[in-house]
């Protein structure tokens, strides 16, 4: 009889997360969707899965969450999803230091220490994928996006470091680069924006009042928006290749700003982004 696979999941209350452990689930993966809240986890196990708390800015959190998942297993764990992540939109001369801090801790710091943990189960059973989830904003910078863009190209240089390391344990470490996926990631940057960027203050005020604008008003869907289901679909074949790539790209811009960067001189990058 075949083992059943298992892998944890963070960022589950909605989205990419909430997408993934379902599909997963449905492709016969035992699946520990973890969330922030514990409304979210018990809202989901009502849905079927399993699901515990896990807060990436809280190391007792990540330390409880993976002992319960070993406990649940009985010491393995197959695959890793490091997903939840949020923005803290604002011009870079206007962000102070406790919103770098507090962006750093969940969307980079979280995902380190929370690998760090699975490692060594991984190792000792001689395999194991790792998967983060990071960003066309790892790829390329966009204006009023620096919090956000500084901790997904840090993350990028960590997991591109790890998957060298990584070579001959048996242990896959990969990167997934989605661009404009359905999310409520605008949403949920609402209260980081408001609690970190003094913007009436700031020498861009004038520039603020647009960037508001498309904060606070839902404008539908981005023309190349693709649904959270086609990141699923890359993580499956992430999760289930014989041989995984070390990146896959999902949505139409994050295959274009790939290419960009790589054929076009800085400062033509810069203009093109500039101009949207």
């Amino acid at each position: 009889m075949t083992r059943q696979k298992s892998i944890l999941i963070t960022g589950c209350s909605s989205g990419i997360g909430l997408d993934a452990a379902h599909g997963l689930k449905a492709r016969g993966w035992r699946v520990f969707a973890t969330c922030r809240q514990e409304a979210d986890c018990a809202r989901l196990e009502g849905e079927g899965l399993e699901s515990f708390v896990l807060d990436y800015a809280d190391e007792a959190s990540i330390s409880a969450a993976v002992d319960e998942a070993l406990s649940r297993t009985g010491g393995t764990l197959d695959a890793l999803f490091n997903n939840g992540a949020f923005a803290c939109p604002g011009a870079v001369e206007d962000l102070p230091r406790g919103a770098l801090r507090e962006i750093f801790e969940v969307n980079l710091f979280g995902y380190h220490d929370l690998t760090r943990r699975v490692i060594p189960t991984m190792r000792s059973q001689g395999h194991g994928r790792i998967v983060n989830c990071s960003s066309v904003l790892g790829l390329v910078a966009l204006q009023w996006r620096g919090a956000y863009v500084s901790t997904k190209f840090a993350m990028e240089g960590l997991t591109d470091v790890l998957r060298i390391e990584m070579r001959g344990t048996g242990i896959d470490v990969i990167l997934i680069e989605p661009g404009p996926i359905t999310s409520r990631i605008r949403e949920n940057a609402i209260p980081h924006f408001e609690k970190w960027i003094d913007w009436e203050n700031s020498a861009r005020a004038d520039e603020y009042r647009g960037l508001l604008d498309r904060l606070y008003k839902s404008r539908g869907p981005d023309r190349f928006e693709l649904p959270a289901s086609a990141v699923t679909a890359r993580l499956i074949h992430a999760l289930e290749s014989p041989r995984p790539a070390a990146r896959y790209f999902v949505t139409t811009p994050t295959h274009l700003m790939n290419l960009a960067r790589r054929v076009l001189p800085t400062r033509a990058l810069d203009w093109l982004i500039a101009k949207g």
